[in-house]
């Protein structure tokens, strides 16, 4: 599995441990060795599909990235994707082992992106130049029904990494253990609609931001 789909929101744990923290920004003008990939993203949608062996149909949401290398060198590519909602759950992009959510997806977009990936089989290296552009789906599982806001957080697209103190936890020597925050682009929506009428819900784009987390 290329991904590393489990890992641990920071941002979360620093926001959980502490109000005083401030992550850093991103840098406004990259180093001579930092990259960032240009992505395009598509509106979230939902799906419904019939897993074997759990009952009813479940709900998910996906959306669908255009990943292009315009820098001048191939880069190594290794995602993780986090659905945040606005009460605080924390969801890792699904594993659709036996690709039978992503099949459904792909099957719907077989015109508009022929050549559609699952994020999770994604090979490790994005070629540079527009004719190695990739088309991925990522998909999450229903969130929390409550939720009125969420965010998508897509890391793995850019080379820079920022290191800070920990609030809170020292070192055997007494200094902060140092945290270390990747840029990653979040995407932010609410959503309309009853929590009594999940399938009918739309999400409204609020704007993208690239944050250190």
């Amino acid at each position: 599995m290329k991904c590393r789909w489990l890992f641990l929101s920071v941002a979360v744990i620093l926001l959980a441990e502490t109000a005083a923290f401030c992550a850093p920004e991103p840098t406004l003008a990259p180093g001579a060795n930092q990259w960032t990939l240009n992505i395009v993203f598509t509106q979230p949608e939902q799906i419904t599909v019939r897993i074997p062996d759990q009952g009813k149909a479940q709900r998910f949401w996906y959306v669908i990235i255009t990943v292009t290398n315009n820098s001048k060198i191939d880069v190594p590519f290794y995602p993780g994707c986090e659905l945040l909602t606005d009460t605080m759950q924390v969801i890792p992009a699904y594993r659709d082992t036996r690709n039978i959510v992503f099949d459904k997806i792909k099957a719907r977009y077989k015109k508009k992106f022929p050549f559609l990936e699952s994020l999770e089989y994604a090979g490790n290296k994005i070629l540079q130049g527009q004719d190695n552009t990739k088309d991925f789906a990522i998909i999450w599982p229903d969130f929390d029904a409550k939720a009125k806001d969420i965010s998508l957080f897509i890391a793995g697209l850019s080379n820079e990494i920022k290191a800070v103190d920990h609030p809170t936890k020292k070192d055997p020597n007494g200094n902060p253990e140092k945290i270390y925050l990747k840029k990653t682009l979040e995407l932010q929506y609410s959503i309309g609609g009853s929590e009594d009428l999940r399938e009918s819900g739309t999400l409204a784009f609020k704007g993208k931001r690239w944050v250190m987390r």
